[in-house]
This record gives structure tokens, C-alpha cells and sequence, in this order.
């Protein structure tokens, strides 16, 4: 019994959490552009440290001869996306 009014309350309440959310309204789109650009500076930036540091630890344990390791490419500062 516990188990059928289990299942009906899930069954009843479970198209209040399918409920569409409303658009996003210019600010906030915008807003949530500017903070996905952050981000990918951020993974950006967080790439070229790390390629900074295998860089200087290769080059610690470089044998006589061999080649150097790649460059890393700065993203450079943060550009917030030009806004509409």
C-alpha cells in the first residue's frame, strides 16, 4: 500500500518539476555570455600555466641534443564578447 501512494504522489507532483522555465531576458543572456567568456579565458589561462610548468620540468630532465619543448601561446587579458 505504501508503495501505490508512493507512486501516485511521485505521479501527481512530477509535472510541477516538467514545468518550463521562462526565456532568459536580455540582461541575464547577457550576463550569462559574459560569465561563459570568463570561463574560457580562464580554461585558457589555466592551459598556458600548465603548459609553462611541463615546459620548465622537461626542460630540467632534457637530455643534450634533443629538441626543445613546444612554445606556449599567452591568451593575453581578459576581452569581454562585444555586446549587441
Amino acid at each position: 500500500m505504501k508503495k501505490i501512494s508512493l507512486l501516485l504522489v511521485t505521479l501527481l507532483t512530477s509535472g510541477f518539476v516538467m514545468a518550463k522555465l521562462p526565456t532568459p531576458t536580455p540582461e541575464q543572456a547577457a550576463a550569462a555570455d559574459l560569465a561563459k567568456a570568463k570561463t574560457a579565458h580562464g580554461d585558457k589561462v589555466g592551459a598556458y600555466k600548465l603548459c609553462l610548468a611541463q615546459n620548465e620540468v622537461a626542460n630540467k630532465y632534457k637530455k643534450a641534443g634533443t629538441a626543445a619543448p613546444g612554445a606556449c601561446t599567452n591568451p593575453g587579458p581578459f576581452v569581454p564578447p562585444a555586446t549587441n
